[in-house]
Formats: C-alpha cells, sequence, structure tokens
C-alpha cells in the first residue's frame, strides 16, 4: 500500500528507544526523521525550524509531559500529527494525550512493521488505536456539552472518581495541591453538592464526567 512521506521529529528521553526509532524509520522505510529529543521543552522551541509532519510523542517525560506537550504543539500547529509512544495500551494516559490531540498511539514494543504500519496509517488520515482506547474517546465526545464545570474542573473531578488523592490529583495534572482543593470547592458550588459522592453522583447522572 502506498504511503505519504513524512518528515518526522522524536521526542523520547530513553537513548535506546530514541535510537531505536530513530534508525528503524529512517533504515527501512522512506520517511525522514529529521531530528530527535529528550523533552517536549526542546522539540516546541525547534518546531518552527523543523517543521515536521509528525511527532513521535513519549507521554511520561522529565519536565513537561507528553500530554502537556501535544496540547500545545496542536494549538500551535494544527496540522502537525502526533503519534504516541507508550508502554501501556490501556493507560489512561493515552486517552488523555488522544483528548489532547493526538492521532493515536503505538506501543513501545510493538513488532518493526506495526510501528510504520502506525506512522503510514496517520499520514494517511488515520487514527491507530486499541478498541478499548477507541472507546474511551467515544465516550468522552458523548458527554453533555452543555457542561458547567472547566475542562479543569472536569479533569479533577475525573480523576477524583478513580479515587485519587488530592496529593496524586496535583501530581498528575502538575498543579498544587490547594488548586485542586480550590477546583474541587468550585465544583460543589456549581453541581450545588456537599461531598465527593454526591459531586460524582451528580456528574455521572448528567454525563459531565
Amino acid at each position: 500500500m502506498e504511503s505519504t512521506t513524512s518528515k518526522i521529529v522524536i521526542v523520547e528521553d530513553n537513548d535506546v528507544v530514541r535510537d531505536g526509532f530513530s534508525l528503524l524509520i529512517s533504515s527501512i522505510s522512506e520517511h525522514e526523521v529529521i531530528a530527535a529529543y529528550e523533552s517536549c521543552e526542546e522539540a516546541i522551541k525547534n518546531l518552527e525550524k523543523d517543521n515536521p509532519d509528525l511527532v513521535l510523542m513519549d507521554i511520561e517525560l522529565p519536565g513537561m509531559n507528553g500530554i502537556e506537550g501535544t496540547r500545545l504543539i496542536k494549538k500551535a500547529r494544527p496540522e502537525i500529527e502526533i503519534l504516541v509512544i507508550t508502554v501501556h495500551d490501556d493507560s489512561d494516559l493515552v486517552f488523555q494525550a488522544l483528548v489532547a490531540g493526538a492521532s493515536g498511539y503505538i506501543t513501545k514494543n510493538a513488532p518493526h512493521n506495526r510501528i510504520l504500519d502506525a506512522i503510514n496509517e496517520v499520514g494517511k488520515g488515520g487514527a491507530p488505536m486499541s478498541s478499548n482506547i477507541a472507546r474511551m474517546v467515544v465516550e468522552s465526545f458523548q458527554r453533555n456539552q452543555n457542561s458547567p464545570l472547566s475542562p479543569r474542573e472536569t479533569e479533577v473531578l475525573e480523576l477524583l472518581s478513580e479515587g485519587k488523592s488530592y496529593s496524586v490529583i496535583a501530581d498528575e495534572l502538575f498543579i498544587h495541591k490547594e488548586t485542586v482543593k480550590s477546583h474541587i470547592k468550585n465544583i460543589y458550588f456549581k453541581l450545588q453538592v456537599n461531598s465527593k459522592a454526591a459531586a460524582i453522583e451528580v456528574a455521572k447522572k448528567n454525563k459531565l464526567i
């Protein structure tokens, strides 16, 4: 099947994985790896200079994570496709990256042909992902579009519904614990509830999460 040649940037902090992807793509495909970085900050700084068609983005990175990196790249350059590189193909982090604008994902231990197939698929407008992740994405678009909650408040409430503590939520969203408390206070006010259980119940009933 004919594939479209792409200029690719790799963002991956593991040297072995980064070099492996770069060698694989450059040696047995028509795609060109024009740059490889250890962090989102480096990739974003060089975005205009590199002008890639596709970014292979790791999720768990030092400094800015791949989810925020994806969001910023898509905001700056919506035409750039982003393919997430992940260890776990059913991770909630993968789902968050797709919601942030990624087109699909590949696992780090995938066979060589599957990695190249995923790159080609994205280049043709496809979205390579498992049925489990696809279902999560579809459900997210079925949520109430008239939600009184802000996107950040929705994120906080989703994590709260998963049983995560204020501290864990703060770490995952890269915000202070006091900010989490402030968001939860606003959530209670907007949903007219007085407890975590009531907030989750109202949110699920009204498809806010």
